[in-house]
């Protein structure tokens, strides 16, 4: 994976978490409704906007790959094999995020009450 794609990754989750960081304060903790939260961001919604990216990744992956095969006009293969990289690294980190909320879950059933 070239240095661009890391960069273009980092530059999605840096986007996600300010769009999550509207609802934290400056130490990372929630902001009280009288400390200047415009409007709170769910977890929720934050998990769905990354399901969201995610599915896109894919789906124009698939598109792409579609397209070529297809062989329609200003279509390449390095750009069908971008788009698929890109896919494939969204899912992973995907999987990844939900491994550990599975790990944090598991976790929190074993503490003792």
């Amino acid at each position: 994976m070239s240095q661009m794609e890391i960069d273009r990754v980092l530059a999605q989750i840096r986007t996600i978490r300010s769009e999550a960081g509207g609802a934290l304060g400056a130490l990372g903790r929630p902001q009280e409704p009288g400390e200047g939260a415009s409007a709170a961001v769910s977890f929720a919604a934050v998990l769905r906007s990354g399901l969201d990216q995610v599915n896109a990744a894919q789906q124009g992956a698939r598109r792409a790959a579609t397209d070529f095969e297809l062989g329609k006009p200003g279509v390449d293969l390095p750009q069908v094999m971008l788009e698929m990289q890109k896919a494939s690294v969204s899912f992973r980190a995907a999987v990844e995020v939900r491994n550990k909320l599975v790990g944090a879950y598991q976790e929190i059933m074993n503490m003792p009450v």
